[in-house]
């Protein structure tokens, strides 16, 4: 990823107009901004959220509160808590989201 013309800026998530997306169960809050080729959320899953689909998108994914669990299509399961992160890139590993609880995530891809 080559991140050009991208002027020095800041953010106030909290201006940012949020986006409902809905999950298999659950909701998805989305305040997204767009640089070029390289979008930036800030994400928010209610209590119980489920992905609705298998997503081959590569991320930069950073929890910010909660807990978030990742599994691959390969069945693997990953637990992410406040302050951890994963990566993943285009087409590698196709991969879904998942929380009990919540979560607050910050999101480049």
């Amino acid at each position: 990823m080559k991140m050009a013309s991208i002027p020095f800026g800041t953010t106030d998530w909290s201006q940012v107009e949020p986006t409902e997306h809905k999950g298999d169960a659950g909701l998805a809050i989305w305040r997204t901004r767009q640089f070029g080729d390289i979008r930036v959320r800030l994400v928010q899953y209610s209590p119980g959220y489920v992905a609705d689909h298998w997503c081959v998108k590569g991320h930069i994914l950073f929890c910010v509160e909660g807990e978030l669990h990742t599994e691959t299509k390969d069945g693997r399961i990953f637990v992410l808590t406040a302050g951890m992160s994963y990566q993943v890139g285009d087409d590698c590993e196709p991969h879904r989201s998942s929380t009990v609880d919540g979560a607050k995530l910050f999101i480049v891809d």
